[in-house]
């Protein structure tokens, strides 16, 4: 039996040139893969145009309608058909395909939108006519005058439908709105001073207004703080860090959100390569890496970056959509964003995200009081009735009825004020109570520990910050000169795997620089002879099968930086204050004061925060007392 081959025939193929309209409609699918890429490539041509003021509506998830309205330069009447041939472009000139300056340059957009729905471009030049040109299915209509105040409107039309078959691939309505929405999030992003409305028009009429960014003023960090507000919300820019660093020819700016602020997903990264959004793989990486010493493997951090460099080192070229880039010395831009975030991060001290205590409050549910009186906040007391509350709570109250009576009543003080006709006034706290972190006041559980501030309280779990305490004085000492060992009187012989001793024994160079010293003890045993000092007395047993462990779950591609890093963590798990231990007031004290002074204590080697600030407005909000 014969086995047919569908890719041999008896007559040879035959070679033909496509049509242009053939080409067009492949290109497409490169070019314009969704409405969103329709969209983008519509509002990069009016950026490159000048536009301060651009408008975008859709209809439909953007199938039955795209029309975006910029107030840019506009294009001659002359040149519309010119606008609309393929690889025709008043970006470059084609001797210089590195050094490119816009957002567009391979002419490619406008013919294939085109070729797959009905396009129709007006436009008008200053001192001009308008003129409009219609394009359906690649044949083109007559230019036609067009009444248009200035700039340019583009209106696509019944996108795909000269491609059915791409039809089938697209998803929903909704979908694909969401998608539009989020190109022009990235593209108001760059282009802070530059004026976005974004509207759905499904159903016709005006529609409504999805997203509104007028443009920002001020300097450009000024500008981009604003539409970061405007456009990830006010959590963000209150939890963002400003980014600002220059190595070799390229500048970093831009935010980095806190550790605590992390997300689920990797949604809230957005990165730009000389102002044009790109999704590259070599900085998301580089972004992970910067956070990876402050987050778990499952959060991701929130950030917005823009990387600045010549470029001549750098090809945008690689693909027709132009999201990614390729770097002439790739380990320069990740360098420069790996040192920068953790310098900001570094710099942030002990600050944890607004967030932590907006979770906090929600989690806490007062019991409905059913068919209860509406409580109204009275006026705070002043400072006598105050002192007299807290005598009258006292031992002895009726000895004390007459002092009460004397600190009640209002009275001079040396500088002519009145002591009880000031209802701000309060008592004087501690001196520690001036401290950011505040003076510890209980222990609740052995685990929480309670300070008490100037202007609220904070909750601070123990284990979670000491453990964050131990971990960076662990890398300040590996840093400085090595972790101070103490040697066993006996060693300890942990039985393992052959592989597993293996690769221990492999690190054993750098575990040692960690002051554990481990040596073969024959097959797969090794003998712990020296554990870290600064972790007092150790299991040795459990801390070796730690480290094995935290290695197994690193990446094949992890630095050996990042392994060691990994191991420090473990350790300081394993040398922090445990969950149970009953701490004296001086401890917990030091603790937090420790907390003040050491870079990134805000949060665990795990990305969670390691203490919760509690204002006394929200406290009273809790109790109905707003």
């Amino acid at each position: 039996m014969t086995a047919h081959t569908p890719n041999m025939h008896d007559d040879r193929p035959v070679i033909r040139q496509l049509d242009d309209s053939a080409i067009n409609r492949i290109a497409a699918g490169e070019v314009v893969e969704r409405p969103a890429s329709a969209v983008k490539e519509l509002v990069e041509n009016a950026l490159d145009a000048g536009a301060r003021r651009i408008e975008i509506a859709y209809g439909d998830g953007g199938k039955t309608l795209i029309r975006v309205t910029d107030d840019g330069c506009g294009i001659d009447a002359d040149a519309l058909p010119l606008a609309l041939a393929r690889h025709a472009t008043s970006k470059i000139d084609g001797s210089d395909l590195l050094n490119i300056h816009t957002f567009g340059f391979r002419g490619e957009a406008l013919p294939s939108l085109g070729a797959v729905g009905r396009l129709t471009l007006t436009s008008r030049v200053a001192g001009g006519e308008g003129a409009s040109l219609r394009v359906a299915g690649g044949l083109a209509d007559p230019v036609r005058p067009a009444a248009i105040a200035g700039g340019t409107v583009a209106e696509l039309r019944d996108l795909f439908f000269a491609t059915p078959a791409r039809l089938k691939f697209m998803r929903t309505d909704r979908a694909e709105a969401q998608a539009i929405s989020d190109v022009v999030k990235r593209l108001a992003m760059a282009e802070p001073f530059v004026s976005f409305i974004l509207r759905d028009v499904t159903g016709g009429g005006e529609g409504r207004v999805v997203l509104r960014a007028d443009a920002c003023t001020g300097d450009l960090f000024d500008a981009l703080h604003a539409r970061l507000s405007r456009v990830l919300g006010r959590e963000f820019s209150e939890n963002a860090l400003k980014i600002e660093a220059e190595r070799e020819g390229l500048g970093l700016t831009g935010y980095a959100a806190l550790p605590t602020y992390s997300r689920g997903s990797s949604t809230t990264q957005y990165l730009f390569v000389n102002g044009r959004p790109v999704r590259d793989k070599l900085l998301y990486g580089a972004l992970r890496a910067a956070y990876q010493d402050v987050l778990s493997r499952d959060r991701h951090p929130a950030a917005v970056l823009f990387l600045d460099c010549d470029p001549q080192g750098v090809d945008v070229n690689v693909h027709p959509a132009k999201s990614e880039v390729r770097f002439r010395d790739p380990g320069l831009p990740r360098g420069l964003i790996v040192s920068a975030l953790r310098h900001a991060l570094a710099g942030a001290g002990h600050r944890a995200s607004t967030t932590v205590a907006g979770a906090a409050l929600g989690a806490m549910r007062a019991e409905p009081a059913a068919g209860a009186a509406r409580v109204y906040q009275m006026d705070r007391p002043s400072a006598g009735a105050l002192r007299a509350a807290y005598i009258a709570q006292a031992p002895g109250f009726g000895e004390a009825l007459p002092m009460m009576a004397r600190m009640a009543a209002p009275s001079s003080l040396p500088d002519g004020r009145s002591s009880g006709g000031d209802p701000e006034e309060a008592p004087q706290g501690t001196d520690e109570g001036s401290f950011p972190l505040g003076a510890a006041r209980a222990q609740v559980h052995e685990n929480w520990i309670i300070a008490q501030t100037a202007t609220g309280i904070v909750i601070v779990d123990q284990h979670a910050a000491h453990e964050r305490l131990v971990y960076e004085r662990l890398k300040r000492q590996m840093a400085d000169r090595g972790i101070a060992a103490q040697a066993l009187l006996i060693p300890e012989i942990v039985e393992l795997a052959e592989a597993d001793a293996a690769r221990l024994l492999d690190l054993s160079d750098d575990l040692a620089g960690m002051g554990l010293t481990i040596e073969p003890f024959g097959g797969g045993a090794i003998a712990v002879r020296e554990t870290p000092a600064i972790l007092g007395t150790v299991n040795a047993t459990a801390l070796i099968r730690d480290i094995l462990d935290e290695l197994d779950d690193l990446d094949d591609s992890t630095t050996l930086r990042s392994r060691i890093d990994a191991v420090l963590s473990r350790m300081s798990c394993h040398g922090s204050v445990r969950s149970g231990r009953l701490m004296r007031a001086e401890e917990m004290n030091a603790l937090l004061r420790e907390m003040e002074a050491t870079p990134l204590s805000g949060q665990c080697n795990h990305g969670r925060p390691t203490y919760v600030e509690l204002k006394l407005a929200d406290i009273e909000r809790l109790f109905g007392r707003t």
